[in-house]
């Protein structure tokens, strides 16, 4: 059977356990592996958003939750980028009836850009400054992929709303709105800044009142 002799072929180099099924539940194990990761990312932000009403730290709570041997909560973040989250969810659901849970969690993940693109707004007001620097425009950290990237929404809502946005991402030279090479231009040039990637480079700013940890890797 064409199955064994595909099996036989990667078992010359691949070292695990390799397992046989039938072509329609393999291509749902990928798919449900990137839609457990987008529900779990899901509840994250949306619990960002309870402990932002109930004025407690959600990093925290996160960090004391997880103390529990059967709980692993994901971390909050500005969104949900890449090839492959964003996307299999759909696949996985698109001919069927059912998949509510799932729906919802695409529709969570997919408005967190824009509730941190209103949070920026917000401070922007308190500081009186129209001059926006997003920090890192990758979907994830310390890679130059912008496929799907929360940082997209978040410049088009800033810029819908007039404001002056630049970018600095040392892994991603040219993008959809001005660079600035050296973050400490940056700093210099913003009123706000918001953090959307969590390059290791941005680990060692120092927390102010006018940057927006999205990926909370100041705290």
């Amino acid at each position: 059977m064409c199955h064994l002799k595909v099996k036989n072929i990667y078992q010359s180099f691949v070292e695990g356990e390799l397992f046989l099924t039938d072509l329609t539940t393999a291509e749902c194990v990928k798919l449900v592996e990137n839609t457990s990761r987008d529900v779990g990312i899901a509840f994250a932000n949306e619990l960002a958003q309870v402990c932002e009403e109930l004025h407690v730290n959600v990093n925290e709570v996160i960090k004391l939750a997880n103390r529990h041997p059967r709980v692993n909560v994901l971390n909050p973040g500005p969104g949900v980028g890449g090839h492959c989250i964003p996307i299999d969810p759909w696949f996985l659901v698109e001919n069927t009836k059912t998949g509510e849970l799932i729906r919802l969690a695409r529709k969570v993940n997919d408005e967190r850009p824009l509730i941190i693109a209103d949070k920026v707004i917000s401070k922007t007001q308190q500081v009186s400054g129209n001059n926006i620097g997003i920090l890192g425009v990758a979907y994830k950290p310390n890679v130059d992929d912008c496929r799907e990237t929360p940082a997209e929404p978040i410049l088009k809502r800033l810029e819908l709303q007039g404001f002056n946005v630049k970018y600095h991402d040392e892994h991603v030279p040219a993008w959809q709105c001005e660079r600035i090479d050296n973050i400490s231009n940056m700093l210099e040039w913003a009123d706000v800044i918001v953090i959307v990637t969590g390059h290791d480079s941005y680990k060692q700013l120092v927390a102010k009142d006018n940057i927006i940890d999205a990926c909370g890797i100041l705290t």
